[in-house]
């Protein structure tokens, strides 16, 4: 049996994340707790308002009240990177060579590995961000859909139209999809492409948490009494296809879900402090 190691922490905690084999807990004061031979902390932001695993450089970037951007390193190293001027960092999400993103308000601020920035700004307010995994593009989730930039190039950027408020945005692994969380109970997506609406509906509650499984070939949501697995292995997504039903519990709801970085398992947390591990196979 895993044994499981309590830490007592005041407050809201933002994001949970591994950075390197040691826990990173970001909490809503700006104070980042690890447990790295004992319990440890470091401050970043004067109140934090978002957190985002840069797995690929094996950090936490955050964003907060103080419109101040931190990179957060194993060993308890916070670097501040970018400043919005006292405006509020809502969103934050890293890409490849080492560019990371925030948004403030209707604007979106790409920041370059080498400390340039630039600004995208939007009729309105910029809700999610997220990286292609392929090539220096970024997605925003906005009202009645979601805009792609090219930050490192000039030129227009690419509309996606749909109808009601996106809140959060997701690049599949491969490049192949897009897909939104919604204010409604729901979640919509594009198949790049060519630009074909996907349609994922059915949810009792609002979806707020999103993990793609190691290939890409599942996307894994909350917002039911079950995590809610949609499949991306062809070439149309999970259009005509049931999604699976993962550790479905008839008296809680799912609020958070991450797969394992190498393995096709999925963790699923319940709103009542449950934490279990199922497999996509044989949903055990």
């Amino acid at each position: 049996m895993p044994t499981v190691a309590p830490l007592d922490l005041e407050g809201h905690c933002i994001a949970a994340v591994f950075l390197g084999d040691v826990p990173h807990f970001a909490m809503a004061d700006g104070a980042i707790h690890r447990l790295d031979h004992g319990h440890k902390t470091v401050q970043a932001n004067d109140g934090l308002l978002a957190a985002f695993h840069d797995a690929a450089n094996d950090r936490m970037i955050t964003g907060g009240e103080d419109g101040k951007v931190f990179a957060v390193k194993t060993g308890g190293e916070a670097t501040e990177l970018a400043s919005a001027a006292r405006k509020w960092i809502t969103s934050v999400a890293a890409g490849p060579q080492g560019a990371i993103a925030y948004a403030s308000g209707k604007t979106a601020f790409v920041r370059f590995a080498d400390g340039k920035t630039r600004e995208f700004v939007h009729p309105r307010s910029v809700e999610g961000l997220a990286f292609s995994p392929k090539g220096m593009r970024f997605g925003v989730a906005r009202y009645n859909g979601a805009t792609l930039h090219f930050p490192a190039a000039e030129g227009k950027p690419v509309e996606l139209e749909w109808a009601g408020a996106h809140t959060g945005i997701t690049f599949s692994p491969d490049g192949a999809f897009l897909v939104t969380t919604m204010q409604e109970n729901a979640l919509h997506g594009w198949k790049l492409a060519d630009g074909k609406h996907m349609r994922m509906t059915g949810y009792p509650g609002k979806v707020k948490s999103l993990s793609w499984s190691v290939k890409g070939k599942w996307l894994a949501s909350s917002g039911a009494p079950a995590a809610i697995v949609w499949p991306f292995s062809g070439k149309d997504g999970p259009m005509g296809k049931a999604p699976l039903e993962l550790g479905t519990r008839g008296n809680a709801v799912v609020t958070a879900v991450a797969c394992h970085p190498s393995q096709d398992v999925v963790a699923v947390g319940y709103d009542d402090g449950m934490v279990m591990a199922v497999r996509f196979a044989d949903a055990k």
